[in-house]
C-alpha cells in the first residue's frame, strides 16, 4: 500500500476517534463541559455522573461506532491486501481511534479513558470477544456499582476470549488483545488507587444516584 495511502486512512481514524462527543454534547445542549466536573474526563460515565442518563446514551453509543467506523476505514484498501496484513490494518487502525479519543485535537488533547471507542473497536474486528466483554462489564457492575472496575475485568475478558474461547491463530489480534488490559490499567490508574482505597465512586444506574 502507497505510504500516503497509508497515512491517509491513518489520519482519518485518528480524526474519528478524536470527536469529542461528551465535550460538544454538554456545551452544545447544557452549556457544561464535563471535563471541568466530575472525574474530569470526557467519555460516557463522567457525563451520566454531571449531566445524567440522557446526555450519556448519545455519548456511549458515539463513543462506540466511532472506534468501529474507524476499524471499517480498512475497507477502502482491502483490495490492496492480504489476509493478514488486513487484519494488521484494522487493529491499527482502531488503535489510532483509541488514541484519538484519549487525546482529541478537537478538544485540547484531553479525552476520556477509551472504553466505548474501545469496545467498538473490538465489535467490528471481533464481536463475539465483544458481546464477552460487556456480559462482563454488565455483569460485575450490577454487583459492585463500580464502572472502573467493569471496564478493566472487561478488558481482560478480551485475551481470555482470543486465547481460550475463541482461538485465534493471527499474531497481531493475539497481541493486541494481550496489550487491552495493559492499557485500561494505565488509563484507569488513579481509579485503581480508589478502589483500593474503597474511595471509588459507585454508579447506581437503576437507582439513578452517584454515591
Amino acid at each position: 500500500m502507497q505510504i500516503p495511502l497509508h497515512i491517509f486512512i491513518l489520519l482519518t481514524a485518528y480524526l474519528l476517534g478524536s470527536l469529542p462527543s461528551a465535550v460538544w454534547i454538554g456545551k452544545f445542549f447544557y452549556g457544561i463541559d464535563v471535563r471541568h466536573h466530575g472525574s474530569g474526563n470526557a467519555g460516557a460515565t463522567n457525563t451520566f455522573r454531571v449531566l445524567g442518563k440522557k446526555a450519556a446514551i448519545p455519548v456511549l453509543f458515539f463513543d462506540i461506532l466511532k472506534g468501529w467506523a474507524a476499524v471499517k476505514v480498512s475497507y477502502f484498501v482491502a483490495d490492496m491486501l492480504g489476509r493478514e496484513e488486513f487484519n494488521s490494518l484494522e487493529l491499527t487502525l482502531g488503535a489510532a481511534a483509541i488514541i484519538g479519543h484519549i487525546y482529541p485535537i478537537f478538544a485540547g488533547f484531553k479525552g476520556g479513558k477509551g472504553v466505548a471507542t474501545l469496545l467498538g473497536v473490538t465489535a467490528a474486528i471481533h464481536p463475539l470477544s465483544a458481546l464477552v466483554g460487556i456480559g462482563v462489564f454488565v455483569f460485575v457492575l450490577l454487583i459492585t456499582h463500580y464502572v472502573s472496575l467493569s471496564s478493566i475485568l472487561a478488558g481482560l475478558s478480551f485475551p481470555i476470549s482470543i486465547l481460550i474461547l475463541f482461538p485465534s491463530s493471527s499474531p497481531t489480534l493475539i497481541l493486541f488483545s494481550l496489550l487491552t488490559p495493559a492499557l485500561l490499567l494505565v488509563t484507569h490508574q488513579k481509579n485503581i488507587e480508589r478502589l483500593l482505597k474503597k474511595e471509588e465512586s459507585r454508579i447506581y444506574i437503576f437507582k439513578k444516584k452517584v454515591v
